[in-house]
């Protein structure tokens, strides 16, 4: 069915169909028609961070930034929602327009700059929303929080979603905000997660909850810059890591109209350079650190490969752009055929 809808919603801009796409799904899960979307796939139960997925296939941060849309997308068939990036407050983000498709390479550049409602925003909707399946927040800091103070930013953003949030996700890696990277070298790095490790702890200790923090990285870090991180990781303690998210790298879309835009790519171009990335990572971290592998997924054969990586589950965003629900089921069948089992009578 989403083959018969793409033209329609690729004859407009990019950001405007991202906001009509969100709202035909929620109008086809609150009048019962999602089932013409595609419907759940058969359960493929999958352990990470101490908790349990329905199924490793995830939509990754980025759809839904104010948690609004919840429900609908778990109809989709996904095993988890994250939810966000979200600020401690509302921003509305980078000037527009400042999303790109281009669709010869499956591929999506991005500057939307973290816009969102901010996290009580976020906060009233997750309590609003059902939520068949496990959902992550994904935090970050706003625009205007220089980084020797980004820690209390991100303290903030925990210290709210920690009562709500199945697992949180630490972004230090968004390009779209100036200098948030610079959070990714080793000592920098290290010193803010620790720092909401230990805020964790001490939340999970007053509410008898303990919730899984993860971050996620970018995808142009070097060998040195893969090194520090995982050091820094490993350091901290972290339960896990999001490998990764877009890149600044132009060259596989070189002489694309939309190649000079500012932003992140995201979609088909990434696959080779994020999954390298993650299986890198895995090899330097300790086995009780998971992963979770995101870029470039647009077949089920992709989500596999993240699997086969490292990753013991998988995210996609951009690959619905171009693919529709049908990318859920499709990765979820292929990592059951990789694990060698066989769905549910």
């Amino acid at each position: 069915m989403y083959g018969l809808a793409r033209p329609f919603f690729f004859a407009f801009d990019a950001e405007t169909a991202h906001g009509l796409g969100l709202r035909a799904m929620e109008a086809a899960y609150r009048s019962g028609t999602h089932g013409l979307l595609g419907g759940r796939p058969p359960s493929l139960a999958t352990a990470a961070f101490g908790l349990q997925f329905d199924n490793p296939v995830g939509l990754a941060a980025g759809m839904d930034k104010n948690g609004g849309y919840v429900d609908a997308l778990f109809a989709l068939g996904f095993g988890f929602v994250e939810v966000g990036t979200v600020t401690p407050r509302p921003q509305p983000g980078n000037p527009k327009p400042r999303m790109f498709r281009l669709p010869e390479h499956q591929a999506v550049i991005n500057r939307l700059g973290f816009n969102n409602d901010g996290v009580d925003a976020l906060l009233r909707n997750l309590d609003r929303a059902r939520r068949p399946g496990m959902v992550g927040v994904n935090i970050g800091k706003n625009k205007d929080t220089p980084n020797e103070r980004a820690a209390e930013d991100y303290l903030f953003c925990l210290e709210r979603v920690h009562g709500v949030a199945d697992y949180v996700t630490v972004n230090i890696s968004s390009p779209n905000t100036a200098g948030l990277r610079d959070l990714q070298q080793e000592e920098s790095l290290y010193a803010l997660l620790s720092t909401l490790r230990e805020a964790r702890d001490r939340l999970g200790a007053q509410g008898a909850r303990r919730v899984p923090l993860l971050v996620k990285l970018a995808p142009d870090l070097d060998e040195a810059g893969i090194d520090g991180s995982a050091a820094s990781i490993a350091r901290a303690g972290i339960d896990g890591v999001i490998a990764t998210n877009t890149t600044l790298d132009r060259t596989l879309v070189a002489g694309d109209r939309h190649a000079a835009e500012a932003g992140g790519l995201s979609g088909r171009p990434l696959m080779t350079r994020s999954t390298a990335v993650l299986r890198a990572l895995r090899e330097r971290l300790p086995a009780a650190i998971g992963m979770i592998g995101v870029g470039g997924i647009l077949d089920g054969t992709d989500a596999a490969a993240k699997t086969e990586a490292g990753a013991l589950l998988v995210q996609c965003y951009t690959g619905l752009v171009y693919r529709g629900p049908d990318l859920v089921r499709e990765s979820v069948e292929a990592i059951r055929r990789q694990r060698g089992e066989r769905a549910p009578a």
